[in-house]
């Protein structure tokens, strides 16, 4: 049998190395730690059901990614006495509001925990592994510190080139830039899940877009001009290039959104139009954990490409929401209110670039991986 379950989480601080908080509650029966979990919802996609139940047991609302994490198994105990195993897909969610009262709160209590905290707390070792690999770089950290344990397992054919590659000098502020530009991103994409869930702060999310936007362009003007003037890069030039303008498309992706969104003066959208949101929230994310790693890439080759295989898969699965909300748009306005649909139809058109840009840096960091690791 499947469940579903929300894996809500928050970001302190706007940096890429900010740790990462997970909210727990307590199952009503034994009250050990866990993560909103239940059955489907009739009527509802698997990840809508999810976050149904964090909003029921946990008191949270939020964006959440139609992608799931994975899944984990877990023994069910039924009323009966017997026991079922039961698979249960994750899906992960950027928490936006924390209600006052909520369904089952005299039933649970709710605690946010440190990232490696929260991944202790839980029984099941399935769901502490998804939850180490949520962010991976965060628990390395850890263990270069002496806080956890770290395998190194280095290939011995590698171990002579990577030894001379290092000897090499890099000049340029490259790695700091990428990074600082997935900052913008980080930033930009929470900013257009705010934004898309409608209320009275709509303009200061889409101030703040236009802002990171400025921002990115600022960052990718550097990198150009550091380009030009550094004898011996990390990468490739064009390489170098290529990266940073395919991460600039994103953002600039995400101000038209905001910029249509205000020219046309929208105030609700569509649960598809939310959850391409919630995809693109995810894959900064991602990203945030992938550029960091490229300043040591030959060791970090198999998370890299892990990371941009699942950018790759949340860009199909955007396509198909995309799709769907599109077919529902003019089923819904093509006739009546062919102003309405036309507006909606530009909305998903920059809502589906900006997933395609991110596609479009995951590719360029593979290549970067198939060229240096």
């Amino acid at each position: 049998m499947r469940q579903i379950a929300a894996l809500p989480y928050r970001t302190d601080g706007d940096a890429l190395d900010a740790p990462v908080s997970i909210l727990l509650v307590t199952s009503r029966g034994t009250k050990r730690w866990v993560i909103p979990k239940g059955n489907l919802v009739k009527g509802l996609s698997p990840h809508a059901s999810a976050a149904h139940e964090a909003e029921e047991e946990a008191g949270i609302i939020g964006s959440v990614c139609p992608t799931p994490l994975g899944s984990y198994p877990y023994r069910k105990v039924l009323r009966s006495g017997a026991s079922r195993w039961m698979e249960v897909d994750v899906f992960p969610v950027l928490v936006t509001q924390e209600l006052d009262q909520w369904e089952e709160q005299d039933q649970r209590e709710r605690r946010w925990f440190p990232l490696a905290e929260a991944a202790d707390a839980v029984d099941e070792p399935e769901l502490r592994d998804l939850m180490r690999k949520f962010k991976a770089a965060e628990f390395t950290a850890l263990a270069r510190r002496g806080f956890l344990p770290v395998a190194t397992d280095i290939k011995e054919g590698f171990k002579m080139f990577h030894w001379f590659q290092n000897l090499l000098p890099k000049q340029g502020n490259f790695f700091n830039l990428f990074e600082a530009h997935a900052v913008t991103l980080i930033a930009g994409s929470d900013a257009l899940a705010r934004l898309l869930q409608g209320g009275p702060s709509m303009q200061d999310h889409i101030r703040e877009i236009i802002e990171r936007e400025h921002e990115a362009d600022a960052i990718i003007r550097e990198v150009l001009q550091t380009v030009r003037r550094t004898f011996l890069t990390p990468f490739d030039r064009s390489a170098i290039t290529s990266l940073i303008v395919s991460m600039d498309d994103a953002i600039d992706q995400m101000q038209q959104t905001a910029g249509a969104i205000s020219l046309y003066e929208v105030t609700d959208f569509s649960q598809e139009m939310k959850d391409m949101a919630a995809i693109i929230v995810d894959a900064s994310r991602l990203l945030a954990e992938a550029l960091p790693l490229l300043r040591s890439i030959h060791a970090n080759a198999a998370r890299l490409h892990e990371l941009t295989e699942r950018l790759v898969t949340m860009e199909g699965q955007a396509d198909q929401i995309h799709s769907t909300g599109l077919k529902a748009s003019f089923k819904a306005h093509g006739q009546g209110n062919t102003l309405r649909f036309i507006v909606e139809r530009e909305i998903y058109s920059h809502l589906e670039k900006v997933v395609d840009r991110f596609e479009d840096v995951a590719n360029e960091i593979d290549g970067l991986v198939i060229d240096h690791a």
